[in-house]
């Protein structure tokens, strides 16, 4: 096998980097897909807290909204 000097192995990177974003572009004609229907993105309803963290009681709660959710 032979060796790849540093410019080369960079630039193989970004050729392999910029072909797995064209890929993954979606087609023009594709329509947005909304999130907010994804289980993963539903949020309970709990009453706010300037208290202990839910998750974490022994710092305050800094509303990340993890325990609202399933930690997604």
């Amino acid at each position: 096998m032979s060796s790849l000097d540093e410019e080369t192995l960079r630039a193989l990177v970004r050729e392999t980097i910029a072909r797995l974003g064209q890929d993954r572009m979606p087609a023009a004609d594709a329509q947005p897909m909304s999130v907010s229907l994804h289980a993963s993105h539903y949020r309970y309803g709990l009453p706010p807290s300037d208290g202990p963290c839910v998750i974490e009681p022994r710092v305050g709660c800094n509303h990340c909204g993890y325990c609202e959710s399933h930690g997604h």
